[in-house]
Formats: structure tokens, C-alpha cells, sequence
């Protein structure tokens, strides 16, 4: 007995040294000190490489900021074609009004109208950019969601499931990325938002969840980033319900986390070999 236990302890410490060696906390910006919650991790995953994950909650400006370092300049805005190096932006402020506080977004509008090398397959549902806090879905939504850029957010309509895949920005090539990360709005409960990251073939890079809110701003971040170009698609769930005319915020007195999203930061994307 006396030697199960002494190797139980080992086992236990060698575990803790583990962990505390392949997370770290980020560096934190003066005055800060309890507004967020950030680190700076190595996940595991389905690849044979282990990716930087970048989690935030709170003021998550130097994390989003961090994160733009790790994906590489220039900012490649909406320049078509292949780029050698740095990354793409969407945060949505852009989207012309023809298409914003409707359910029916353009879900290659990121690839073509603005060539950013983002699609969106089709799920069943639609998509919806709000200048409006979605408060043309539900009225009482007023106030629930904050912007990090205002004045626009971005949610599918009818789910709470969006699945993104990558494109050689304005064309139809297909593409993968070293990372993506999402702003997500009003995450409530831990595990109902999350990232599955897919390779080419379908090949699973891990599930990451986002952090929860940390102050009434309500503003989380994740983000994930591997070395080389190997996401091509992203399962996007945020929250564990989806926006209704007669569903409200588990805050407000619903039964689900409801959740929506802001920026989106990405790698260039490449062109998968054949």
C-alpha cells in the first residue's frame, strides 16, 4: 500500500510539473490586473503538432492584438489572390445595408464581393450581419450584445452552427490557414461555445472552447494557431441555443446560452496541394 501511494504521489507531481510547463500566462496590460482572464496555451489535438491556443475574457484587446503577431503582418484586407505572408480580418462594419439585418447573407460574400478567402458552407440555415443588436429577431434582445467593433455582429439565423471553409481569397481554389480566431459575445456558460478545427480531409485538429464573460462588456476570445497551413474548416458553435423570436438569454430568464460573434482573424490562405 505504502508504495502504490508514494507512486500515485509522483505520478501527481510529474503531472503538475506537465501542465504548468506547457501553459502560461500571457502578459497583461498595467491597470488590468483582474479584468481579464487570458493564457496562452499548448492544447492537444488530432494533429502530430500541438497548436498555440489564445483565450481571453474580458479587455481581450492585447490578446486580439498578440494574436495578430502570431498570424503575421501585413493585413491582407480584401487584396485577391494567393499572398506570401500576414493574415485577413473581417469584422463585418463594412457589409453594405442591403444585406445587413436580413437572414439571407451572401455566404460566399467574403470571397467574392470582398475577397478574403472565407465561405461559408451551407447548413440549412441562413446568416445574419446586425447593425441592430439582433433586435430585429427578438426585441427584448436589446442591450444583450455588445460590440468589440462596432457597429455590426454576425450570427446564422435559425441555428447557433456555422461551418466555415477557406478559399484562395477570390477564387474558387481551395485553401487551408495556421489559424483562426473569433470574438464571441455574451458566452454565459463554459462548453457552449467552441471551435472544431478539420484539415483537408476531414481530419480533426481538436475542439476548443471559448472562455466565459468575465465583466458586463462580455466579451470572449479564442483563438487557435498551428505552425503550418493545415485548417480547412472551422464547425463554429456559439452558444447551446439560437436566436428566436420568443427565446431570450439564460441571463434574461431563458433556457439557453445564446451567443454571437464579432471579428474574425485568420492566416492567408494557401492553396492546398494536389
Amino acid at each position: 500500500m505504502r508504495a502504490r501511494s508514494t507512486l500515485a504521489v509522483l505520478i501527481a507531481v510529474a503531472a503538475t510539473l506537465l501542465a504548468w510547463s506547457c501553459s502560461r500566462e500571457l502578459p497583461g496590460a498595467p491597470g488590468e490586473a483582474g479584468s481579464r482572464s487570458a493564457t496562452l496555451a499548448r492544447s492537444s489535438s488530432g494533429s502530430s503538432e500541438t497548436p498555440t491556443v489564445v483565450m481571453s475574457s474580458g479587455a481581450i484587446e492585447p490578446d486580439v492584438a498578440a494574436f495578430r503577431t502570431l498570424l503575421g503582418d501585413p493585413n491582407n484586407a480584401a487584396t485577391p489572390g494567393e499572398q506570401p505572408a500576414g493574415r485577413r480580418e473581417v469584422n463585418w462594419d463594412g457589409v453594405p445595408a442591403n444585406v445587413t439585418n436580413t437572414d439571407d447573407f451572401p455566404n460566399d460574400f467574403f470571397n467574392t464581393t470582398s475577397p478574403r478567402g472565407l465561405f461559408y458552407n451551407r447548413t440549412g440555415h441562413g446568416l445574419e450581419v446586425s447593425d441592430r443588436g439582433f433586435t430585429d429577431v427578438n426585441p427584448d434582445y436589446a442591450g444583450e450584445f455588445n460590440t468589440f467593433s462596432a457597429p455590426k455582429l454576425f450570427s446564422p439565423a435559425g441555428g447557433n452552427v456555422v461551418d466555415v471553409r477557406f478559399r484562395v481569397a477570390g477564387q474558387d481554389t481551395k485553401a487551408a490557414v495556421t489559424g483562426i480566431g473569433v470574438v464571441f459575445v455574451d458566452v454565459d456558460r463554459l462548453g457552449s461555445t467552441k471551435m472544431q478545427l478539420l484539415g483537408e480531409h476531414g481530419e480533426d485538429l481538436g475542439t476548443f472552447t471559448a472562455p466565459v464573460r468575465t465583466d458586463d462588456r462580455g466579451l470572449s476570445f479564442l483563438a487557435v494557431k498551428f505552425s503550418m497551413p493545415v485548417i480547412s474548416r472551422v464547425r463554429i458553435q456559439s452558444g447551446d441555443g439560437r436566436l428566436e423570436s420568443d427565446e431570450l438569454d439564460v441571463t434574461a430568464g431563458g433556457r439557453h446560452d445564446l451567443v454571437v460573434m464579432d471579428n474574425f482573424l485568420f492566416g492567408e490562405p494557401h492553396k492546398i496541394s494536389d
